[in-house]
């Protein structure tokens, strides 16, 4: 593994058809996030959302793997579970 590798899980089923709901990217942040002072937000530092290519994308350090192997595979069960596409990469592409 990189320092710099990533996995992505894209918003498109295993078919090729768009997921649903639409924020579904930001319901998987949020599950994966904690409450600081005030009740504000924290995401986790190792999954963000993306677009890339004009698909909405949660996209995953893959040192998480290393540093919370549960949380790590909670995320890629929500994957498989919902027949996304998961695609590994040294780095993101350029927007």
């Amino acid at each position: 593994m990189t320092a710099t590798e990533k996995v992505i899980i894209k918003g498109i089923t295993e078919d090729g058809d768009k997921f649903r709901p639409s924020d579904w990217a930001e319901r998987l942040c949020g599950a994966v996030a904690s409450y600081g002072p005030g009740r504000r937000i924290i995401f986790h530092p190792n999954v963000k959302l993306a677009s890339l290519e004009g698909t909405k994308c949660v996209v995953i350090d893959a040192q998480l793997e290393d540093d919370d192997v549960m949380l790590f595979e909670f995320l890629l069960e929500f994957a498989k579970d919902n027949r996304l596409q998961v695609e590994r990469m040294d780095k993101l592409p350029e927007s």
